[in-house]
């Protein structure tokens, strides 16, 4: 039996399908409020509760020799720290507490390459302690302090974890959408007015993210972090690659990363001024390019991950939205 905590998530979802599609036994943990459309239509067991939820953690794992942790507060833009750190710190403390007390043969922490170091212009691996606090938010400071946290758990010997540090993923299933999925679903649809140049970010397609997350439970070795990024990929490229699938124009108006960067500052000036929660601020503009290369070369190795190229799981975005709104059209519902 596997367990997905976060399964109604985009990569939590992903997850969910494949071991279902490759017949494995899945049970999921799921609030009561949770939008599970991603999963609706796979056979898994269902627990009703949350991160905070003891008794609900312990029925979801007995019985489970692995569980797969891919639940994220991932609103970058929050300027609450505190709510950030109740999921992504807090709430993976109280996962593995109950995890400690449970029979696992691996626990996969779903984490962040926002935790991989720094270095200018050079390319980064798995040994790059991070080393930007001073550039960080809130919400970056609460996934290095979750990966912490975890980690921490496997190299005590308390619970067999390995954490998967993984870049903005893309491709089908992103109902949300995500910030970045975002490009991809406006630029399908013909709703995206602008696109967005000079901003260069890690990427991987969502089920080459989810293969890996499967065969870390398998190869990965306990107390270590692997890298799950294919390759840089400019946003101006992700809305070019959209719009060709969906035979449109790409957007006329093209922004720049000093743009982005003023839009930035007047989000950041008025959440001073009126305590609003902009999503554009200074330090988010930041972080849509400021990440160095990463070097993958041990998720190969060691795991036998083998991603595609992540412009191949941005085509199948373009068609996932272009597909839901042909069938929210032929329902009735209007396009997406």
């Amino acid at each position: 039996m596997k367990l997905v905590i976060g399964a109604t998530g985009f990569l939590g979802s992903r997850v969910t399908r494949q071991l279902v599609e490759s017949g494995e036994h899945v049970r999921v943990l799921v609030r009561a409020t949770s939008n599970t459309r991603a999963i609706d239509d796979l056979d898994v067991e269902r627990v009703v509760g949350d991160l905070f939820d003891s008794d609900a953690l312990a029925s979801a794992m007995s019985g489970c020799e692995v569980v797969y942790h891919c639940a994220v507060d991932a609103r970058a833009w929050l300027t609450d720290g505190s709510v950030l750190d109740r999921t992504n710190v807090d709430g993976v403390r109280s996962v593995l507490d109950v995890a400690a007390r449970a029979d696992l043969r691996k626990f996969v922490f779903t984490s962040s390459i926002a935790t991989i170091g720094r270095r200018p212009d050079a390319i980064v691996d798995e040994t790059d302690e991070f080393n930007w606090h001073h550039e960080a938010n809130d919400y970056i400071r609460s996934r290095v302090a979750g990966e912490d946290v975890a980690l921490g758990y496997g190299r005590d010997g308390r619970v067999p974890v390995v954490a998967l540090c993984v870049a903005n993923t893309y491709g089908p299933g992103d109902y949300l959408p995500t910030p970045h999925g975002s490009f991809v679903a406006g630029a399908a649809l013909g709703k995206l007015p602008f696109t967005v140049r000079g901003m260069r970010t890690e990427s991987v397609g969502v089920d080459d993210a989810a293969a890996a997350l499967r065969l870390a439970a398998d190869k990965g070795r306990v107390g270590e972090r692997y890298i799950i990024a294919e390759s840089q990929i400019d946003l101006d490229e992700v809305v070019s690659i959209a719009a060709g699938i969906a035979g449109r124009r790409e957007p006329r108006l093209v922004l720049h990363k000093p743009t982005m960067y003023a839009i930035g500052a007047v989000g950041s000036l008025r959440s001073r001024l009126t305590g609003a929660t902009p999503k554009l601020s200074v330090q988010t503009v930041r972080l849509m390019h400021q990440m160095s290369q990463m070097d993958h070369r041990k998720a190969v190795r060691e795991l036998g991950w083998e991603p595609a190229p992540v412009a191949d799981a941005v085509r199948a975005g373009a068609r996932f939205w272009l597909d839901l709104a042909a069938r929210r059209t032929a329902a009735g519902a209007g396009p997406s």
